[in-house]
């Protein structure tokens, strides 16, 4: 099952700052997740300025439970950069168009 994961970063001066300092494990987990299968699209969320202000995660796991230990994970959250989490389910369609073959995602959908 997919879900469109949607985290909104802190609008505080300190936002910025906390961030940068988790960054790296974020996108370490970020590569697990797409390793295993559990990532399937990601992009930074930008304002006006091109400040980083969020991000945007595809992900799928077989239950809202998996995607709950994921999320308990994820930097961001425990390093409080994301002020806000929205967690959609969503159903893609043919998402080896955007970035993968096929074959990948076979095994999911």
């Amino acid at each position: 099952m997919q879900f469109l994961v949607i985290g909104r970063d802190g609008n505080d001066k300190e936002a910025l700052a906390r961030r940068t300092a988790v960054r790296q494990a974020h996108l370490a987990l970020g590569d697990e997740m797409e390793q295993s299968g559990n990532r399937w699209y990601g992009a930074v969320l930008l304002n006006e300025n091109n400040d980083m202000v969020g991000s945007m995660a595809v992900m799928d796991f077989p239950s809202e439970n998996e995607l709950q230990k994921w999320l308990d994970r994820e930097p961001y959250i425990t390093g409080g950069v994301w002020k806000s989490v929205e967690v959609i389910k969503c159903a893609i369609k043919k998402p080896w168009k955007f970035n993968r073959p096929q074959s990948f995602f076979e095994k999911y959908v």
